[in-house]
């Protein structure tokens, strides 16, 4: 029996150009979209039968971008074979796809009592950063004080990942992203966070586009074809 998966691993490849899991995947995005795809879509028929039941994906602010900068998923080219390498711009790429991973999930599970959200959780002092090189480390120990100022603690952090599986309203919002407040945001206006919040960039809640990721992915993760959803 599952109840609720919360999926939160993520990271951001911090070399010179871009770096590759065993599995030929480009580090950020296999780690922070991919991996939690696959071990969804695997639990996919025990999540069914344990309905009602939840799926929680961690995205992240950085996903929004900014009014001149809206990021988005380049389907062609997932894995940046074919384009230049940019740490933080791979990175938010892969939250938008997590936050479109959650609307296609929550379209396609309509009915089931599966409902699938995407998050951001805020600014958590966790450890993140901490295995990057050591330009990055330094950085992150110089910040570390002052972002102690305006930062979560872990327990903070998680609240919202808990409110999207256990509370009884989230599950009426299937799709939806929800956010802790963050200052973070470049759109003032979303700086407030919400339970759930609409999200300012039209890329993340373009569902052709999230369709088509999620066909990709399969393909991408080696998901054989029997298990590839029928669309009508």
């Amino acid at each position: 029996r599952l109840d609720g998966l919360a999926c939160n691993a993520g990271l951001v490849s911090m070399g010179k150009g871009p770096e590759y899991t065993k599995d030929g995947l480009e580090m950020t995005i296999g780690v922070s979209y991919f991996g939690h795809f696959l071990l969804t879509e695997l639990l996919l028929d025990t999540l069914r039968a344990s309905a009602p039941s939840r799926m929680a994906i961690v995205s992240s602010v950085v996903h929004a971008g900014s009014d001149k900068n809206r990021p988005n998923v380049n389907l062609d080219d997932l894995n940046y074979k074919r384009r230049d390498f940019h740490n933080f711009a791979a990175y938010a790429e892969a939250k938008v796809a997590t936050v479109l991973y959650a609307r296609e999930l929550a379209e396609r599970l309509d009915g089931t009592g599966v409902t699938a959200f995407s998050l951001h959780p805020g600014w958590a002092r966790s450890n993140f950063g901490s295995g990057g090189s050591l330009p990055i480390r330094i950085a992150m120990a110089v910040m570390r004080p002052l972002s102690r100022l305006v930062s979560d603690s872990n327990e903070e952090s998680a609240q919202t990942t808990l409110h999207c599986l256990l509370s009884d309203t989230a599950a009426n919002h299937s799709g939806a992203y929800f956010s802790q407040s963050s200052v973070l945001y470049r759109d003032k206006q979303c700086r407030q966070g919400g339970w759930p919040m609409e999200t300012p960039n039209p890329n993340a809640k373009n569902m052709e586009t999230a369709r088509r990721l999620v066909d990709l992915s399969y393909d991408v993760v080696g998901l054989s074809t029997p298990t590839k959803p029928l669309r009508t």
